[in-house]
């Protein structure tokens, strides 16, 4: 035995030694799978591409500034960067606009497929190539000439991780060149995610569809109340094929309904389907942006906030950078920094040495359905038959056959209801509650019909003209000057400059239509519903340095009830927008505004709506924890911070307020929070209202009542039995998700490229705008996926923070170094002088032809 011992000690220790080794093997691999991606970011590198060297500046959050001697080089280097740290979603993005999912992921992702290919955003982008000015293709065609510089040699695990996961399942799969088109086709996604009212329009014609009627619909959709909640440019009329703004002006008549089509409830669950580039769909995407002069500023020239409120993913859409001319003249005009879109080429929001500029959705209505009346191959339009347009796509299928299908367009556009998704529209349109005549009918009528989609951005534009023309603008006309091309998506667009100018425009491509409204799905048969033109450019809405001194746009109205043209009736209904100003009022009257003021503002995280609210809570007859728990709103300030237990308390009784209330929605998708708490504001002080009685609560106290209870029951099961120890942020967290990989179901692979959670305060319809599905739970879905205050006095003093970081790639150090930063309302410099970035240079890299 005493011989024995050693000896098994020993073959324990050996095997123990051989584990470690293996382990260490393993582990060595994994790293080194994971950094071979790293870009280089120090040194010197070979681009051929170029006439002259580059320098490329890092800072300590990977965030990269480029200068060049010409445009030219300045973009084909902006193309190689992109590249070096965001490429695969670059990709996968381009596979989303083209309709070639199915050839990343195989056989599942055919339906989806489907519907890109019938709404065909790569054929359209193929076809704006040629529309373009001449130096935008040729910037365009350098940004790709970067990026197949950077790709040119290497395998697909060279160039990102998730390449290594997908040849798990497509190990076959070999990085095409990047294209002009590419990056074109990336504005068709940015344009679909922001569209408009769609969900809304289909919203209303399903609940119709599910029982309701045409009054309780119009009374689920209030209108905008202007008198509360000021509109961006309030007085704003046309005279003389202008836009002006003045305090008087006739009302225009009532713009006609066309007539209710219940034929589109099967529609929003394909739509759905479609992967959003700017993250999941949601009613809270939206963004606020304001401008402030310099009569209130600390330094008398204007301040300019910005934060776009978009779907939470990982890595974030932005990318942080600056392009820069190493001598700015006429030949080379760029000296910009801001927040760029990886895969298209220039800055989409941020400031050069003379301007700065933010976007919000302006939400205008430019997409419609058509209810179309089928008759073999031609769609039935005034009584005759008109051919329908016939075309084949081929899906290539990743393991598995191709796919083809037929897609057929009438004269409003591509027929939705064609594609595999469309089952159970090819369903309705079998048997579609409509007459012959088009009109609704109490039975189904044996017939052929099938659902069509007009949108400004299936018609060849010159967008990308105006990214350029922004990036290189120096005054408000120049400004002006590019916002006449930005043509989709439709953006409220602030501005200032170093002279001490502020201004708003609105662009866009707005349909005028014949008759109705584009509030309901429109009969196809009938061209009196057709688009007839596009609102002019002169007649859309502008103010240049208004006498308050402030514009403010967060989704609100643009324009008030005398404004002669319908824009939408689908606006946020202005929370945020009337919060901002009532902050940016008490400031102003305390003078002297700074950067830290703006950045503050960006955080508040006041519900507004729960003032409302509130008062009836507190006289509800509940006992318990509930009755504790009630307790905590009578001094609630109101303020959604992260560890505010009145905040977890309120919103969620507001979470189980809505079913009680609105009980007759059914399955249908919740209803938006601002839209929410104006309905709420109005039926608490009506407590005869029918929408208080319904199958779970008979009456006003009751649902108030029931709710704080089942709200109480939930968090002590959630975060323990004491109410003043609840805290919203243990609730409401986000979870940044790949947008590809991020809801894999392996929960090993989710690991690799999912990063939180992490607790943030705000909420819906909160100026801190972190949106959340009450149907769905308290987790963040929508986000402010950048924020950026710029200093027109000092542009170094300007403050920036992105959602999660610069670098696309999994573990390195800029993948979600900001995420923190963000959630706890922190920033970074926004540097843009070349003193202060070579000062904060942590990388240099050179790149020589």
């Amino acid at each position: 035995m005493s011989v024995a011992l050693p000896r098994i000690r020993r073959w324990l220790l050996g095997a123990l030694a051989a584990v470690a080794a293996l382990l260490l093997v393993a582990a060595g691999l994994a790293v080194w799978t994971v950094r071979r991606s790293f870009p280089d970011v120090s040194g010197e590198l070979a681009l051929p591409a170029l006439s002259a060297p580059v320098t490329v500046h890092r800072d300590d959050h990977g965030i990269t500034h480029l200068y060049a001697d010409t445009p030219e080089d300045l973009f084909t280097a902006q193309g190689y960067v992109h590249a070096q740290d965001r490429f695969w979603s670059m990709d996968f993005n381009r596979h989303v606009t083209a309709g070639r999912l199915a050839e990343l992921f195989g056989a599942d992702q055919v339906p989806t497929d489907a519907y890109l290919r019938t709404m065909g955003w790569r054929r359209v982008a193929e076809a704006e190539y040629d529309l373009l000015d001449e130096t935008t293709r040729t910037y365009l065609d350098a940004y790709a000439d970067g990026v197949n510089a950077y790709l040119e040699g290497k395998s697909p695990a060279e160039v990102s991780l998730e390449y290594t996961v997908l040849a798990a399942t497509n190990g076959g799969y070999e990085i095409e060149p990047w294209s002009a088109v590419d990056s074109l086709a990336w504005l068709k996604a940015m344009a679909w995610d922001l569209a408009g009212n769609l969900h809304d329009e289909i919203a209303r014609a399903s609940l119709l569809a599910d029982g309701l009627t045409r009054e309780q619909v119009e009374e689920l959709y209030p209108a905008y109340p202007e008198q509360e909640h000021a509109p961006i440019v309030p007085g704003g009329r046309v005279r003389d094929g202008a836009f002006v703004v003045d305090d008087g002006g006739e009302v225009p008549a009532e713009v006609s309904q066309t007539a209710a089509v219940r034929a589109v409830a099967g529609l929003q669950a394909p739509l759905d389907a479609i992967p959003r580039t700017l993250g999941p769909a949601s009613s809270e995407l939206g963004s606020n942006s304001w401008v402030v002069s310099g009569e209130h500023t600390a330094s008398g020239l204007p301040l300019l906030a910005n934060d776009p409120h978009l779907g939470a993913v990982m890595p974030s859409i932005w990318y942080q950078m600056g392009l820069h001319c190493t001598a700015v003249d006429d030949a080379c005009p760029f000296d910009v920094t801001g927040f760029t879109f990886p895969g298209l080429t220039g800055v989409v929001i941020g400031a050069n040495d003379t301007i700065a500029w933010g976007f919000t959705n302006l939400g205008p209505d430019v997409v419609d359905l058509y209810l179309e009346r089928i008759d073999g191959d031609a769609a039935i339009v005034d009584g005759r038959p008109e051919p329908l347009e016939v075309r084949t796509e081929t899906i290539r299928v990743a393991g598995g056959e191709d796919v083809e299908i037929t897609v057929r367009s009438s004269r409003h556009g591509p027929l939705l209801s064609d594609p595999e998704l469309g089952a159970q529209l090819r369903e309705f349109g079998e048997n579609a509650p409509v007459t012959a005549d088009g009109e609704p009918a109490d039975t189904a009528q044996p017939a052929d019909y099938a659902v069509a989609i007009s949108w400004t951005a299936l018609s060849p534009g010159r967008t990308a003209d105006a990214i350029f023309l922004l990036n290189r603008a120096r005054t408000f006309e120049e400004f002006r000057e590019a916002a006449s091309r930005f043509e989709v998506p439709s953006q409220n667009l602030v501005y200032a400059d170093t002279s001490g100018n502020i201004g708003y425009q609105s662009p866009g491509k707005i349909p005028v239509r014949g008759k109705g409204d584009g509030r309901w799905p429109a009969p196809g048969w009938d061209s009196a519903y057709d688009w007839k033109d596009y609102l002019p450019f002169e007649e859309l809405p502008t103010v240049r340095n208004p006498a308050s001194g402030v514009i403010v746009t967060a989704n609100q109205a643009v324009v008030d009830s005398g404004y002669p043209h319908l824009l939408t009736t689908d606006w946020d209904y202005g929370y945020r927008s009337q919060r901002i100003i009532t902050l940016l009022e008490a400031a102003v009257a305390e003078g002297g505004l700074t950067v830290e003021d703006m950045v503050e503002i960006q955080m508040d995280n006041e519900n507004s709506g729960a003032r409302a609210l509130v008062p009836h809570l507190l006289e509800a007859d509940v006992d318990g924890t509930a009755a504790r728990a009630r307790d905590l709103l009578a001094d609630w300030d109101f303020q959604q911070d992260a560890d505010s237990a009145a905040a977890a308390f309120y919103n969620a009784t507001y979470r189980h307020l809505l079913p009680l209330v609105f009980d007759e929605l059914g399955d249908q998708p919740g209803i938006g929070a601002s839209r929410a708490w104006l309905l709420l504001s109005d039926l608490v002080e009506d407590p005869d209202s029918p929408w208080w009685r319904g199958e779970e609560a008979d009456s006003r106290e009751e649902a108030l009542a029931s709710a704080m209870e089942r709200a109480a029951e939930e968090l002590s099961g959630l975060l323990g039995d004491d109410p003043a120890e609840w805290r919203w942020g243990d609730l409401h967290t986000l979870t940044a998700r790949n947008a590809s990989f991020g809801k894999s179901g392996i929960a090993a692979v989710e690991w690799l490229f999912n990063r939180g959670p992490v607790a943030a305060g705000g909420g819906s319809s909160v100026v801190n705008a972190t949106g959340w599905d009450p149907a769905a739970g308290y987790e963040i879905t929508t986000v402010p996926s950048m924020r950026m205050v710029v200093d027109l006095a000092d542009p170094d003093n300007s403050r920036w923070v992105n959602l999660t970081g610069n670098s696309g790639h999994a573990f390195h150090r800029n993948y979600d170094d900001q995420m923190e930063l963000w959630a706890t309302g922190g920033t970074t410099p926004m540097r843009m002088s070349r003193s202060a970035v070579e000062e904060a240079a942590e990388h240099t890299l050179v790149l020589r032809p």
